[in-house]
């Protein structure tokens, strides 16, 4: 093993009763995802936050507070000889989003891009709308939390 570590911060962002997703494609595999990505060398994690958000969605974030950081080891999706830690935060835009947001799973494909962005109510979010194994604790977690 190579001991080796990704770290990636992801946002919770809410509005309207409804969770914010990324679908997108990656290394050939459609997963759902919440919107954030691996922290660069050299920065923060709320320095890389702010990054992913305005590099997926040109929209600035004001982080509001942490909500979890795994807690458990997770070897990394994509390559298992990484353990993936990642950090979500509770974030809210005064920006408008200007970014198409889809009505539909997965639409990117009809663009032939590799992303899209979808709002999931919240009442109706279930640990299996997401992919990756650590984004389902934090999808049950939201549901549990913030269920009207």
């Amino acid at each position: 093993m190579a001991n080796k570590f990704r770290i990636g911060v992801y946002g919770v962002l809410m509005q309207n009763n409804a969770l914010l997703v990324s679908d997108e494609l990656v290394m050939n595999k459609a997963i759902t995802k919440l919107p954030g990505g691996g922290l660069e060398f050299g920065e923060g994690t709320l320095e890389g936050l702010e990054r992913e958000f305005y590099e997926e969605l040109n929209i600035k974030v004001e982080v509001l507070d942490h909500f979890y950081t795994t807690d458990f080891y997770v070897p990394s999706a994509f390559d298992p000889s990484f353990q993936v830690i990642s950090i979500y935060y509770l974030v809210s835009t005064p920006n408008t989003l200007d970014h198409h947001i889809s009505k539909e799973a997965h639409e990117y494909k009809k663009t032939g891009k590799k992303q899209s962005f979808r709002w999931i109510p919240i009442a109706q979010l279930k640990e299996s709308d997401l992919t990756l194994v650590i984004d389902r604790k934090v999808a049950a977690m939201i549901a549990e939390k913030f269920a009207v």
